[in-house]
């Protein structure tokens, strides 16, 4: 009989250890603070990327510029880095544009957790080809910098000769100088009344580490809306507040900068059919300690220097990207103009 009880005992517990699995509820599968969307071979190629950089700026993308950055990646992977929007560039990059490329990932993070994520990490770590796509780049700078994410960027920029690139946010953090959008974007007329307006948040921390753009902060959308006035006043403030004679890059909305692994710039746009235009502008160095006459809050700027202050080189785009600048020596160009700006009592003078 003894044997008999225990017998119905067990069989009794094995009965409710069944139903109460039966009745669990099922355990919810673990959020992940990312999206990702993939196209193409999930195999892993190794290959030896040409390095390089691509700048464009923020309208659709130049044809012939994209494809020059999908060929620096050897056919290897092309890794998409967003804060936002979907997988806009998959198709485009991987079956668009006849470069053979391995794969394209786009992985869009939804915060800033995701900038210590393994899987993220390893993607890095495994591309050829980086590009930074558009949106706030408050989000691409309060979520990655100083994080597992920026150190592995930089990594593979320096020890492997990845190539990387962006559109309007994503070219906005290329230069070791950066507008981070903190409290918001700022127009040139308000930049220009006021070089301290609490708009203009510039930063020098680390965050992307291509040395050839180390003293260079860029700008996007230049011709809409009109943002030369704001870039001068990064420059500005740049020798204001760090002491260096930095200098700037910008583009036009349709009109890309692509810089190789020698520091050789070459414009891709559309023109004689459009004026697409890249511009690269520096204090002029023929006038010591270049600095404006007055840079002060609730001031306009001042920057005159007998009308010469500001050196720019005005490039057209074309389609064949053959108009060029050396980063080297920021003195030599093909296809372009010199031209000198100023600032008089908060007026940018072409």
């Amino acid at each position: 009989m003894k044997i008999l009880a225990i017998t119905f005992l067990m069989i009794l517990s094995a009965c409710s250890s069944e139903n109460n699995r039966e009745n669990a509820v099922p355990k919810a599968p673990e959020a992940k603070n990312y999206v990702s969307y993939f196209s193409g071979n999930k195999v892993d190629k190794i290959t030896a990327p040409q390095g390089g950089i691509c700048l464009m700026g923020g309208a659709a993308e130049n044809d012939e510029a994209m494809k020059w950055f999908l060929k620096r990646a050897e056919g290897g992977d092309v890794l998409i880095l967003r804060t936002s929007g979907s997988d806009g560039y998959n198709s485009y990059l991987y079956t668009s544009l006849g470069v053979a490329v391995n794969s394209v990932e786009t992985i869009v993070f939804k915060n800033a957790a995701a900038s210590s994520d393994q899987y993220i990490l390893d993607k890095i770590n495994k591309a050829e080809a980086i590009w930074f796509a558009g949106g706030d780049q408050w989000e691409y700078v309060s979520y990655w910098r100083n994080t597992p994410i920026s150190e592995a960027i930089n990594k593979t920029i320096i020890e492997r000769k990845v190539v990387v690139g962006g559109t309007s946010a994503g070219m906005a953090i290329q230069g070791g100088f950066y507008f981070s959008a903190q409290n918001g974007t700022i127009t040139s007329q308000e930049a220009l009344l006021n070089p301290f307006d609490a708009k203009i948040t510039l930063s020098h921390d680390v965050f992307l580490n291509n040395a050839i753009l180390k003293d260079v902060i860029t700008d996007t959308h230049y011709d809409n809306p009109d943002r030369k006035g704001r870039h001068v006043i990064f420059l500005a403030r740049i020798i204001n507040d760090y002491k260096v004679q930095a200098k700037g890059i910008a583009c036009e909305e349709y009109t890309s900068v692509c810089i190789d692994d020698k520091g050789i710039a070459r414009v891709f746009g559309n023109y004689p059919s459009k004026e697409d235009v890249a511009y690269f502008i520096m204090p002029n160095n023929e006038i010591p300690d270049n600095r404006p006459e007055i840079c002060k809050p609730n001031n306009p700027l001042e920057w005159n220097l007998n009308n010469v202050a500001i050196s720019v080189y005005e490039i057209k785009g074309t389609s064949a990207g053959t108009n060029t600048f050396n980063l080297n020596n920021w003195n030599e160009g093909k296809g372009g103009v010199w031209k000198k700006w100023f600032v008089e009592n908060g007026k940018l003078k072409e």
